[in-house]
C-alpha cells in the first residue's frame, strides 16, 4: 500500500534526543495560580483606574507595577513547577496585596458612599493584617512552597491565627489603619521565618535545592544594597527625593528571583552571581559608612553646590572601590616584572608550592623552580635539593647553580638522626654530614625532608661569605617548605608504588587470560584424544566382537567346535579391550589415585617410566582432589620431560612432601640439563604445568644448567581449614 506524502508525520527532534526533559504534567495546583494570579491583576488595575485622587502605596503605576511582577512570577513558576505549591503561594501574595490597593482605593474616595467606603477600609484591614501571615508561610515552604515537618506547619497556622486576630482588631478601627499591631505581627514571623530559612538552607539536600534558597537571599541582598545606598544619598545630596518608593520598587527582585529559581537553566547559575554581588555590596556599604561617619559624623550636612561635589565625589568613590580588584591584579604584575623581570615574585613559589603539587607538573621542574626560588629570595650562592634514591642512598637532584650529579651514603644511626635533627647549621653539619660542606667556615643551613620519621632527602641552602646569618624567620621557612617537599616526595613514593603495583595486576591479568585460554584449548585437545582413542581402539574391539559373536550364533548349530574355539577368542579380545578401557580411564584419572592417594599413584607411574625412578613420599595423606590431581599429571608431564632431554643413563627422582601448610614436590633427574636463558623451560610441558597449579594458587619453579641435570618444584597451598 502506498503512502502520501501528506501521511507522513513531521518528526520530532525531541523524540530521538535522549537529553530532552519531558515538561511535568499540569495539576490543578497551577490552574489555581493562574486564576488566582490573573484576579489579582484584575483588582490592581481596577484599583490603579479609580484611584486618581487617593494616595495609593507608592504610587499607581508603581503598585500596579509590583502587583503584575508578582503574578507574571507567579504564572512562571506555575507553568515550570506545575507540581508545587510554590506559585500558590506567589499567586496569594499577589491577590493579598491587590486587595490590598483595592481597599485603599475604595476607602479614599471621595465620590463613593459610606458603604462602599466602610467595604473598602474593612478589605484594607483585612489584607494588610494577612501579608505577614502569607510571607511567613511563603519563607517557610522555601524552595517549593511545601511545610515539610510537623513544626514549619504549626508556625504558618500560628502566623494565620496572629494575623486573623489583627483583622479583627483593624477592622473594629476602621476606616483608621493602626500600623503598630502589624509591624509587631510582621516583626515575629520575619524572625520566626529566617530561622526557618536558615535552617532550610543548612538542611538542603541537593546542589538544585541550595541553588533554589540561594535566589532569594540574592535578591533580599540586592534590594537591600540599593535601598542602604539610596538612603546615603538621600542624607548627603537630598537625592533622590522618594526613597520609600525606591525602596518598595526593589522588592520586584524577589517575585524574579523565585521565578529564576524555578528554571533548570538558570537555577544552579547563582553560585558566583551571589560571591559578586555580596562582594560589592560589601564595597558599597563601606563607600557609603565611610561618608555617612566622615561628612555627617565628623563635619556637617551639605549645602547648595556642596551636594554636587559631594555627590561625584561619591560616584568617584563607588567606582574605584569596584574597579581597585582587577587594577591591583595588573599593577602587581607590572610592578613585579620592573622588580625582578619576571611575571611572578620569587617568594610567590614557595609560598605557592602546596598548592602548585595538585597541578600536573613533573616534580623535577617543581624542584627547580623551587631552588631558583629560594636562591632568590634567601640571598644564597647555592641552593639544594637531595633525595633519596636506589638503594637508600641520597641523590643530589637539583642544584642551582648547577653543580652535577653527586651520592651520599647514610647508615642507619647517621639517618635516624639526621630525620630528627631539624633544620640545622654548619657545627651539625660537620659531625654528621661533612660530605656536604665545602668549606669550614661557610653559612649554610640544612633542613631534612621527612614524612612520618622517614628521610627522603634533604635541602641545603648556602650564603656567600661575609653574608648576614640565617634568621628564626628564615629556619621556619625552611622548616615549612621541607614539609611541603617532604609530602610530595612521599606522594611520589605512592605513585610509583601504586604504579607498580598496577602493572603487576596487569601482568597477572594478562598471564590468567592466556592461561584460560591454554585451559580451554587443553581441555578440547584432551576431548578430542579421548574421542579418537575410543574410536580407534575400544570402539574397534567392541564392533569385531559384535560381528564374531554373530558368526558364531550362525554356525553354532552347524559346527559347534569351531563356534567354541570362537568364543573362546571372544573372550581373549573382551579382556583386551577392557584393559584398553582401563588404561585409557587411568589416563583420564587413574583409579589408584583416587582409591591409594599420591604415593602409590606415583611409585606406579615411576614403575612405568621411561627413565629409572624414585619416589619418595613419606607421611604423605590424602589431599583434595584437584590438589592430589596437580601434584601427579605434573610430576608425570616433567618425568616426560625428563624421558625426552635427560639423555642416556640418566635418573630421575620423585619427592612429595608437606610443608607450612602446603604440598611440596619435585621432580629432579641428572641428566644433560640445559641453559636456562635459552628460554627452553617455556615449552608447552613446563606451561601446562604452570597453568596447572596456577590454577589453585600454587607455583612452580625450574632449577638447571648445562650437565648439572633439571629440577622441577612445585608447590601448592593447602586450606587450613
Amino acid at each position: 500500500m502506498a503512502t502520501s506524502l501528506d501521511d507522513i508525520q513531521p518528526l520530532e527532534l525531541a523524540s530521538i534526543r535522549d537529553d530532552v526533559r519531558e515538561r511535568p504534567p499540569w495539576t490543578s495546583r497551577a490552574t489555581t495560580a493562574i486564576v488566582l494570579s490573573t484576579l489579582a491583576v484584575a483588582l490592581a488595575v481596577i484599583a490603579a483606574l479609580i484611584a486618581d485622587r487617593v494616595p495609593l502605596g507608592p504610587g499607581r503605576v508603581l503598585s500596579a507595577v509590583l502587583v503584575g511582577a508578582w503574578a507574571a512570577g507567579a504564572v512562571f513558576v506555575a507553568v515550570h513547577r506545575p507540581g508545587e505549591r510554590l506559585a500558590e503561594l506567589m499567586a496569594l501574595a499577589t491577590l493579598v496585596g491587590a486587595a490590598v490597593l483595592l481597599g485603599a482605593a475604595l476607602a479614599g474616595r471621595d465620590v463613593a458612599t459610606d458603604t462602599v467606603r466602610d467595604f473598602g477600609a474593612g478589605m484594607r484591614g483585612v489584607a494588610v493584617a494577612f501579608l505577614p501571615a502569607v510571607g511567613l508561610h511563603l519563607l517557610l515552604g522555601l524552595p517549593d512552597g511545601s511545610l515539610r515537618t510537623r513544626a514549619r506547619r504549626l508556625w504558618a497556622t500560628a502566623g494565620y491565627a496572629a494575623s486573623a486576630v489583627v483583622a479583627v482588631y483593624l477592622v473594629s478601627e476602621r476606616p483608621e489603619l493602626a500600623l503598630w499591631p502589624v509591624a509587631a505581627v510582621a516583626g515575629v514571623d520575619a524572625l520566626i521565618g529566617l530561622v526557618g530559612y536558615v535552617a532550610r538552607c543548612r538542611a538542603a539536600a541537593s546542589v538544585h535545592e541550595r541553588a533554589r534558597l540561594q535566589w532569594p537571599a540574592w535578591a533580599v541582598v540586592v534590594a537591600a544594597a540599593i535601598s542602604a545606598t539610596t538612603w546615603v544619598l538621600h542624607e548627603l545630596v537630598s537625592w533622590p527625593e522618594p526613597v520609600r518608593a525606591v525602596a518598595v520598587a526593589t522588592t520586584v527582585l524577589i517575585p524574579l528571583s523565585l521565578a529564576l529559581g524555578a528554571s533548570e537553566r538558570t537555577a544552579v547559575r547563582i553560585d558566583r552571581l551571589l560571591v559578586h554581588t555580596i562582594t560589592m555590596a560589601g564595597l558599597a556599604a563601606m563607600v557609603a559608612a565611610s561618608y555617612l561617619l566622615i561628612v555627617l559624623g565628623l563635619g556637617r550636612s551639605p549645602t547648595g553646590d556642596e551636594k554636587t561635589l559631594l555627590g561625584l565625589s561619591m560616584v568617584a568613590a563607588a567606582v574605584a572601590a569596584l574597579l581597585w580588584i582587577p587594577v591591583r591584579e595588573r599593577l602587581t604584575d607590572f610592578a613585579t616584572r620592573r622588580v625582578y623581570g619576571e611575571r611572578h615574585a620569587p617568594d610567590e613559589v614557595i609560598r605557592t608550592f602546596g598548592s602548585r603539587l595538585t597541578r600536573a607538573l613533573p616534580l623535577d621542574e617543581l624542584l627547580l623552580q623551587l631552588a631558583e626560588s629560594l636562591k632568590k629570595t634567601m640571598s644564597l650562592s647555592v641552593a639544594e635539593v637531595w633525595t633519596r634514591g636506589v638503594g637508600g642512598r641520597l641523590e643530589r637532584a637539583v642544584s642551582v647553580p648547577d653543580r652535577g650529579a653527586s651520592t651520599l651514603a647514610l647508615g642507619s644511626e647517621e639517618e635516624t638522626v639526621v630525620a630528627r635533627a631539624g633544620v640545622s647549621g654548619a657545627a651539625w653539619a660537620r659531625i654528621w654530614l661533612p660530605a656536604i660542606l665545602q668549606a669550614d667556615d661557610e653559612i649554610v643551613r640544612v633542613a631534612p625532608i621527612t614524612n612520618s620519621g622517614e628521610l627522603l632527602g634533604l635541602m641545603v641552602v648556602r650564603r656567600p661569605d661575609g653574608a648576614l646569618g640565617f634568621d628564626e624567620d628564615d629556619d621556619q621557612a625552611l622548616t615549612e617548605l621541607a614539609r611541603q617537599v617532604g609530602l610530595a616526595l612521599h606522594n611520589v613514593k605512592l605513585d610509583s608504588a601504586l604504579q607498580e603495583s598496577l602493572d603487576e595486576v596487569r601482568r597477572q591479568a594478562d598471564e590468567l587470560r592466556a592461561s584460560r585460554a591454554r585451559i580451554v584449548e587443553a581441555g578440547d585437545a584432551q576431548r578430542r584424544r579421548i574421542e579418537r582413542d575410543l574410536h580407534d581402539g575400544a570402539q574397534q574391539h567392541l564392533v569385531a566382537l559384535a560381528v564374531s559373536v554373530n558368526l558364531v550364533r550362525q554356525i553354532a548349530d552347524n559346527d559347534p567346535e569351531t563356534a567354541k574355539s570362537m568364543l573362546q577368542q571372544i573372550g581373549t579380545d573382551l579382556q583386551e579391550a577392557v584393559q584398553e578401557l582401563r588404561n585409557l580411564a587411568h589416563g583420564i584419572y587413574p583409579p589408584l589415585l583416587m582409591d591409594r592417594g599420591l604415593g602409590e599413584a606415583l611409585s606406579a607411574a615411576a614403575a612405568r617410566a621411561a627413565l629409572p625412578t624414585g619416589v619418595e613420599a613419606e607421611g604423605v595423606g590424602r589431599y583434595p582432589q584437584a590438589v592430589e590431581a596437580a601434584v601427579y599429571f605434573c610430576c608425570l608431564e616433567a618425568l616426560q620431560n625428563a624421558a625426552k632431554h635427560a639423555g642416556e643413563g640418566a635418573q630421575a627422582m620423585v619427592t612429595v612432601r608437606e610443608d607450612e601448610s602446603a604440598l611440596l614436590f619435585e621432580v629432579r633427574d641428572d641428566g644433560a640439563g640445559f641453559d636456562l636463558g635459552t628460554g627452553a623451560h617455556e615449552g608447552h610441558g613446563f606451561v601446562n604445568m604452570r597453568d596447572r597449579v596456577g590454577a589453585i594458587g600454587g607455583s612452580i619453579s625450574v632449577e638447571s644448567g648445562p650437565g648439572k641435570g633439571t629440577a622441577i618444584r612445585g608447590r601448592l597451598p593447602l586450606d587450613e581449614s
